[in-house]
């Protein structure tokens, strides 16, 4: 006892001395900097280092954000894929070709456009105090390449992606003034990453020129702590502490090192008992493994309870030199147990999003970790615990402050090499990868929140499986304390069995092809795979552009795509429209998430989804794939509550037969629980109620569960409801709560009459083609019900379903579908008898999916259709489904969808059909607007003006530069 104590009071003694001698403060760089530009690469060779810069900057920052650099022209060699380049011969598009105007379509636009070689140079004067000391220059998210002088000597080249570049300056900065200057290219040279890798591409954050994060001299002893290591060992109750020591000389050194941790960020205060162990240092390096325990009661970090600790290593030599460490780490092991993932223990399921380096204020990453901690926090609020940084790793602030709210990361090496770069062939992109992934373990490793890595995304080469399989294989011998994966690819690339889990989108997809049901899951997609299987990218589903979000750009990118959209939509008369496609498209894009991730989770054994994404990317043909906005906004047609019925740690799940019934069916369900929760549930009541549109019960039930354990599919039981009480067509919804928590999740069901009344009156001429008699009934005053099914011409072109656009209809190059959904008018007459949102919902599959749409580029600007499919904002055609307009002094109702066909098996079609004709019978069918007879013939006889023209299979090539042409 009394040794024990003795050796506390010695430890106390010692981090007291320790703390009670100041550190010496770092020598802040941030501020003015003088600066120029070396577009033709002269600076080295006429020795700008020795001379001073004419023009002043202000670092940390980009050119851009200090308003340097190029004017954007027509000829701006941009850092990225242009897919579909019609923009560029497009004659519509001539008027966003002009200098004063220019206006392009595919990314977000910077005032000024620089690549290549920058000049930036700072005078510092270092004090006495730092005589002998261990001095450091750190500039934390240079882009890319750099290369430092101090006065006229050179003192290296980095070039790094995703951590800090530090240069050791201790022989180069003695006491006195210096003159540091640094060069930065940002030009893809040898090592090619790929230009739409979201490390630089101008897809997202735009290859910038700069330095944007900590920008500081650092000084510490000359003996010092290169890295510390941390890793939990959470059978053994302990952490095993890898410390790598470095000082200036060679002369063997002793001393002590002290390890000592305590919590910092949970309300259960928790010190770990300090250890001290001798040190000897015979040369400039020496690793030494300690094993520091933690105690019996330890705090866990996970996304329920993110328990940090914060760990202090010391070293004091015999001759008085002392250096300190610090850093965070988590009491955290991801696992895997068959086919999930495991976090200390606890099965859990990921429900991601993918990242995409999108900050349209800076063009880059946040540099601070209260802007990541809102990201995170906005995330959780959707359901969301984790999150793929595609083809770039995040700056350290996005580490902590995942660490800090609790959240599950997948950065990646900064790479997607494909488009002009290559894995695996032997380029310099081959060791780079390595080189990035070792620096990321280093800086980065201790974050309990760096749970998973992946090279990058999708490459091309042929050798690549190999290469990834080695590179999986290295990483697995090396570090513990994450999982990890060659790539995160679609289907079409090779598989690497090596792989610790797969990230592949054969798990996705909306199974609208038939009739809408929510029985299936993607169970098939992965019954081959004995490890964890993520799918990759799931959703995609696009929305119409929010132009209200245009006046949100106010930094260094600004939404000329949208702006062009915009103006486009307001030549072609639908101005006024923009904020009604807006919602319709979102709702749309609502259900198709909903119908997706619900199959995902009803897939025994997945491992989780990453979609793409939570918010839009404003690149890549601007895709608005998004449920929020590039700014983490929502965009009005969906709330987090409304999200996380059907995504979130516990959601509840019915599999249907179908949506769709008539009145001498029942409605059948089976409920089951999603949980991956913080615990199993023990006495959970599961209500559920069936409730029409005025909120009046139809049926109403409940179950009782003595337990539910971690897992999914767990059966909750049967629903069956006789649906021969509903006379009249409706929608009816079912709602499943689970007691005494905010779990809730709903289905909407449509039922309708087994029969309605077939009336064909006399008043109404109905017909399939606009015939002879359709035409003299028109003549005459007379009403014609046309239904064209089949026989449209003018919009033959344009592929509708019930699914939206897959991210976006440019970057695929018009590939169907091409509409958003449709916009619909519920309180009108002709809808009485039919019960409809304004939007796209599920009950309308057997009408839209598939069927012909009619492109009204010839009617009256002013012309609304009752039905009007929602193009791709990339054209803006205006299109009909169903209308009605006078021609001459008569009446006509014309519908390009078919409502007639089987109507024994399509209640929707018939009820529709039925409402339509009830409607044209009454004296409420009166429409405003009046088209001539030989326009209304063109939709069937005439193609459509305005179609989509490549124009060209590529890029143009006065916009590639040479090493493109050359490969």
């Amino acid at each position: 006892m009394l040794n024990s104590l003795r050796t506390l009071f010695l430890i106390s003694c010692t981090l007291l001395s320790f703390s009670s001698i100041a550190a010496l403060s770092p020598i802040s760089l941030r501020g003015q900097w003088r600066f120029r530009t070396d577009p033709t690469d002269v600076g080295v060779t006429e020795k700008w280092f020795g001379t001073a810069l004419p023009e002043t900057i202000k670092l940390p920052g980009s050119m851009l954000e200090n308003d340097k650099g190029d004017k954007v022209t027509l000829k701006t060699q941009w850092t990225g894929s242009i897919y579909d380049s019609s923009w560029y011969f497009n004659p519509r598009m001539a008027r966003y070709r002009q200098a004063d105007n220019l206006k392009f379509p595919f990314w977000l636009t910077p005032d000024k456009y620089y690549v290549g070689a920058a000049w930036y140079q700072k005078d510092v004067t270092i004090p006495k105090a730092w005589a002998g000391q261990h001095v450091t220059l750190v500039l934390e998210r240079a882009h890319t390449e750099t290369r430092v002088w101090v006065d006229d000597r050179e003192i290296g080249l980095q070039n790094s992606m995703v951590v800090a570049h530090e240069y050791d300056l201790s022989s180069a900065l003695t006491p006195g003034k210096h003159t540091i200057t640094i060069r930065i290219d940002n030009r893809i040279k040898e090592i090619n990453v790929g230009k739409d890798s979201h490390s630089l591409t101008d897809h997202t954050q735009g290859n910038w020129n700069g330095i944007v994060g900590k920008l500081e001299l650092r000084a510490e002893a000359p003996v010092w702590f290169d890295d510390v290591q941390v890793y939990p060992d959470l059978a053994n109750k302990r952490a095993r502490v890898k410390l790598t020591i470095h000082q200036l000389q060679k002369q063997p050194l002793s001393g002590t090192i002290t390890l000592a941790a305590v919590s910092f960020n949970t309300p259960v205060k928790q010190s770990v008992k300090p250890i001290m162990v001798p040190l000897k240092l015979d040369g400039t390096e020496k690793v030494v493994e300690v094993d520091l325990p933690m105690g019996a009661d330890f705090l866990t970090w996970d996304e329920f309870d993110p328990a940090l600790y914060r760990l202090t290593a010391s070293i004091k030599t015999s001759t008085g030199l002392q250096s300190d460490r610090q850093v965070s780490f988590g009491m955290r092991e991801f696992g895997i147990d068959g086919t999930r993932f495991t976090v200390n223990g606890r099965p859990t399921f990921l429900r991601g999003t993918v990242e995409n380096c999108q900050f349209p204020l800076t063009g880059y990453a946040p540099m601070d970790v209260a802007a990541w901690v809102r990201v995170y926090k906005i995330a959780k609020k959707y359901g969301l615990n984790h999150m793929r940084f595609h083809s770039y790793c995040p700056p350290e602030a996005a580490f902590e402050a995942a660490d800090l709210v609790g959240f599950y990361l997948q950065p990646e090496g900064p790479s997607w090499a494909n488009h002009g770069s290559s894995l695996g062939d032997g380029h310099p992109i081959d060791k780079f990868i390595y080189d990035e992934t070792d620096r990321m373990g280093k800086a980065y490793g201790n974050y309990a929140s760096y749970c998973m890595l992946a090279y990058g995304n999708e490459p091309r080469g042929g050798k690549q499986a190999q290469y990834l399989a080695k590179f999986i294989n290295y990483w697995k011998a090396k570090d513990p304390r994450r999982k990890y994966t060659g790539a995160s690819v679609a289907m079409s690339w090779p598989l690497v069995p090596e792989n610790e889990y797969m990230i592949k989108s054969g798990p996705r997809g909306l199974p609208w092809n038939q009739l809408p049901e929510s029985m299936g899951d993607y169970r098939s997609k992965i019954a081959d795979f004995k490890v964890p299987y993520v799918t990759h990218e799931l959703g995609q589903w696009c929305v119409f552009p929010n132009f209200n979000e245009i006046k949100k750009y106010t930094g260094v990118y600004k939404a000329k795509n949208f702006e062009l959209f915009q103006e486009d939509l307001a030549d072609r008369g639908m101005a006024d429209l923009g904020d009604d496609f807006l919602m319709a498209t979102g709702k749309l894009q609502v259900l198709s998430y909903k119908t997706e991730m619900e199959m995902a989770l009803r897939t025994p054994g997945s491992a989780g989804f990453q979609m793409l994404s939570l918010n839009d990317y404003s690149g890549q043909g601007t895709a608005l794939v998004g449920l929020l906005d590039p700014f983490w906004d929502e965009k009005g047609y969906l709330t987090a509550p409304e999200f996380t019925r059907f995504c979130a740690p516990t959601v509840l799940l019915a599999r249907l037969p179908k949506f769709v019934y008539q009145a001498n069916e029942a409605l059948q369900a089976d409920l089951e629980l999603f949980h991956f929760g913080k615990a199993p549930l023990t006495k959970a009541r599961i209500n559920w109620t069936l409730t029409d549109a005025k909120q009046a019960v139809v049926a109403s039930g409940h179950f009782d569960q003595a337990a539910i354990p971690i897992g999914s599919n767990n059966a909750i039981g049967k629903i069956t409801v006789p649906l021969t009480g509903q006379t009249k067509a409706q929608k009816l919804t079912l709602t499943a709560s689970l007691a005494g928590t905010s779990t809730t999740n709903d289905w909407e069901i449509w039922v309708y009459p087994t029969t309605v009344a077939e009336a064909k009156p006399d008043a109404i001429y109905f017909c399939t083609e606009l015939d002879a008699k359709a035409e003299e009934t028109l003549k005459n005053g007379g009403k014609v019900f046309l239904q064209a099914a089949g026989k449209i011409e003018k919009g033959k072109e344009v592929v509708q379903q019930l699914a939206p656009v897959f991210w976006n209809t440019s970057w695929f190059k018009m590939r169907p579908p091409h509409t958003l959904g449709f916009l619909v008018d519920p309180k009108h007459p002709a809808f009485a008898d039919f019960p409809t949102e304004y939007h796209s919902n599920l009950q309308w599959w057997e009408i839209v999916n598939k069927a012909q749409v009619m492109n009204l580029e010839e009617f009256p600007l002013s012309f609304r259709p009752l039905v009007q499919p929602i193009d791709t904002w990339f054209l803006n055609r205006r299109l009909g489904m169903i209308l009605e307009t006078r021609v001459g002094t008569g009446k006509l109702m014309l519908c390009s969808a078919d409502l007639t066909s089987s109507p024994e098996k399509r209640p929707v079609a018939r009820q529709l059909l039925h409402s339509l004709t009830n409607y044209m019978q009454s004296s409420r069918f009166d429409p405003k607007e009046s088209v001539e007879l030989s326009v209304v013939k063109k939709l069937f006889t005439t193609p459509s003006q305005d179609t989509f023209k490549a124009y060209t299979k590529d890029a143009p090539d006065e916009l590639k530069t040479k090493a493109q042409l050359k490969y």
